[in-house]
């Protein structure tokens, strides 16, 4: 397993964890959990749930750091396991948050760390 999972978050969004100190939006209330993803797996996800969105940053999560447990599973029914969070995560585990760049033709560009 990698030392780094990858979550896709609204700027905004994250301007709010920050000044709370924890992020415990997005998929955490309905489902649960945070949705994660490898660093092979964000670009494909950004596209397929995010497609032509601005205003999106990409977290590069420390998984030594996360104090939740993190599941790497299917849920959808498939073969690919994605890291899942669950509970809220402490902000001292993200070690980056990076713009996600959209090209002329709406795709996002890759992050170079």
């Amino acid at each position: 397993m990698s030392a780094y999972i990858f979550h896709i978050t609204k700027k905004e969004t994250w301007a709010k964890a920050l000044a709370k100190n924890l992020y415990d939006y997005c998929t955490l209330k309905t489902d649960g959990f945070i949705h994660c993803s490898t660093e092979k797996q964000y670009l494909e996800v950004s596209h397929r749930i995010f497609k032509g969105q601005n205003g999106l940053v990409l977290l590069k999560i420390n998984v030594e750091l996360v104090d939740k447990k993190i599941i790497y599973e299917n849920l959808e029914g498939g073969s690919t396991s994605y890291p899942h969070i669950y509970g809220a995560l402490n902000i001292n585990a993200v070690e980056k948050a990076k713009d996600l760049i959209l090209d002329q033709d709406g795709k996002f560009l890759p992050i170079h760390w």
